[in-house]
């Protein structure tokens, strides 16, 4: 397991490239989405090391499973989004950016640094934040109550960026605990097979990814309310992340910043969660 730098760079870019072929296969992702899972898992894995690695394969399975759950259901819904569910290369720098920049960062700075505690909460943070929106959107979507936008509880149609149920929140949370859960398994089973022994004092990874992919999926939808991009069909009267509609028509924006579309929301959001994530570390650790 002690595999050096060029030697995990080696084996994140083999495991990469074939869950980025088999997500293509599987329409889960685009050709550019698999470049970008190739990219990002290659970083993480070969700067992270094979636990921080693993732990975005599971994210990764995770949300590809969820988005292929009553898929039939969610496609009358496809014009609310602005991509489907085929991920592309910015959706996929979106998720996994933060977390592959903090993962450069780790192995740059090194264990040993005083740093380290920190920057390794923070990648949890940022990677339990877009597991935690990708739970809450695949399965909010799904609840039987009708959302409410965060900002004024005002009742919206299903899809709106911003909206919320109680369901959603609910699958938040799970989605970031399980990224601390599975964080947790994955470090126990590193300590037993290098140290043999258990680092079971490391259960605060999991506090820490639920707190941070909560609020950090919160902050999502915070901007989602207020300024992220929303455009208007004029000819089908419905709102949309689309600057081009499904019916082919042009939008026209109507709300929020131009240049703050879904992808950096995302981004942004996990920024959020790993400073939650890093604050809890300082005082914590």
């Amino acid at each position: 397991m002690n595999l050096d730098v060029g030697s995990r760079l080696i084996v994140g870019f083999a495991l990469s490239l074939a869950i980025g072929g088999l997500a293509y296969w599987r329409q889960s992702l685009s050709a550019t989405g698999a470049l970008g899972a190739v990219l990002i898992g290659t970083t993480i894995f070969g700067f992270g090391g094979w636990v921080r690695g693993l732990l975005l394969i599971a994210f990764f399975i995770s949300s590809s499973l969820l988005s292929h759950y009553h898929d039939r259901r969610k496609a009358d819904l496809a014009e609310k989004f602005a991509k489907g569910n085929r991920r592309d290369l910015g959706q996929t720098l979106a998720n996994g950016g933060m977390a592959a920049l903090l993962a450069l960062a780790i192995g740059l700075t090194g264990v040993r640094s005083g740093f380290y505690g920190v920057l390794a909460l923070a990648f949890y943070g940022a990677l339990a934040t877009v597991n935690a929106d990708t739970w809450a959107t695949e399965l909010g979507v799904l609840a039987r109550s009708q959302p409410r936008l965060l900002t004024t509880r005002r009742l919206v149609p299903v899809g709106t960026s911003g909206g919320v149920t109680m369901a959603g929140f609910a699958a938040a949370l799970a989605g970031a605990a399980f990224i601390g859960t599975v964080g947790f398994v994955l470090i126990q089973v590193a300590a037993r097979l290098t140290m043999g022994d258990w680092l079971l004092s490391d259960w605060i990874v999991i506090l820490v990814a639920a707190v941070s992919g909560f609020l950090g999926s919160a902050f999502d939808s915070l901007l989602g309310a207020t300024v992220q991009a929303i455009y208007v069909c004029d000819q089908c009267g419905v709102e949309t992340e689309r600057t081009v509609h499904c019916c082919g028509q042009p939008t026209r924006l109507c709300r929020g910043w131009r240049w703050l579309n879904n992808d950096w929301v995302n981004f942004l959001a996990s920024a959020v969660g790993a400073l939650v994530a890093g604050g809890m570390g300082v005082i914590l650790l």
